[in-house]
């Protein structure tokens, strides 16, 4: 129901994947590629998603297995990440945009929110991070100390369909501008799901995501700083442009 959905009043609203397109890094690849099994199987398996081999469900699954399967305990696993992973220089700048313009901004992640809860905190301080709510998946944690991912949508082959959650806001009256940001093949599911699509490309890294929405020929606005993200959404709220003349502009 509208009344129970948060920012239903909203006239616009940024949703923004976390890993790698807030942060510099995926934490998830991280942990996979520096604690788990490596980056040359993850690599591996994000080829088979793409190409529809795999589900992301089960491929990012076996990931994270291979984490604990080396003897890593999931509290160990978070202040890991929590060290090494780093904020977009342009966020903060973008999320301090958002507070004083009354947009709200959303995480919609396929990582698990307590390691996300951990790390934006961290990144942007605690008070800052408990004004941005998060869409994630969870984890289940053993009395043996055992862990593994709990997906919000373990029906979907994407685990967590993340265009769920920006479906409810399309059928409000208002019908409010929704934004979506994203970087990789945990977004495949959102690549259609909002108004504009921001793309993170950022020369010498892998951009997942720019090679299905190039496939398959999904307009989207690239960027490489949330600088740049803010920018175009302040145009679009001051009436200043339209989403077709931000799409025209940016790469399609």
């Amino acid at each position: 129901m509208a009344a129970d959905l948060p920012h239903a009043s909203a006239p616009f609203i940024i949703f923004s994947d976390f890993d790698g397109t807030i942060t510099t890094r995926d934490s998830n690849d991280t942990a996979t590629d520096e604690l788990g099994f490596g980056v040359a199987r993850r690599r591996e398996l994000n080829v088979e998603i793409l190409n529809g081999q795999k589900s992301f469900r089960d491929a990012f699954a076996e990931m994270l297995a291979s984490v604990y399967d080396a003897g890593h305990k999931f509290d160990a696993v978070k202040d890991y990440l929590v060290k090494h992973i780093t904020l977009d220089t342009g966020f903060k700048a973008c999320f301090d945009w958002c507070k004083t313009n009354n947009v709200p901004l959303v995480i919609v992640s396929s990582g698990m929110k307590p390691i996300i809860e951990a790390i934006l905190a961290n990144l942007i301080g605690a008070d800052d991070a408990a004004k941005i709510d998060i869409i994630a998946n969870d984890v289940d944690i053993a009395a043996d100390g055992s862990w593994k991912i709990v997906y919000r949508h373990p029906e979907s082959h994407f685990g967590h369909d993340k265009s769920r959650a920006t479906a409810p806001y399309r059928d409000l009256a208002h019908k409010p501008t929704l934004f979506f940001c994203g970087d990789g093949v945990s977004d495949l599911s959102a690549a259609k799901a909002s108004d504009l699509l921001f793309v993170k490309v950022i020369e010498g890294h892998t951009n997942d995501l720019a090679v299905h929405c190039d496939r398959e020929k999904i307009p989207y606005v690239a960027f490489s700083n949330f600088e740049q993200v803010r920018d175009v959404v302040a145009r679009v709220v001051d009436g200043k442009a339209t989403i077709e003349q931000e799409l025209a502009a940016g790469k399609q």
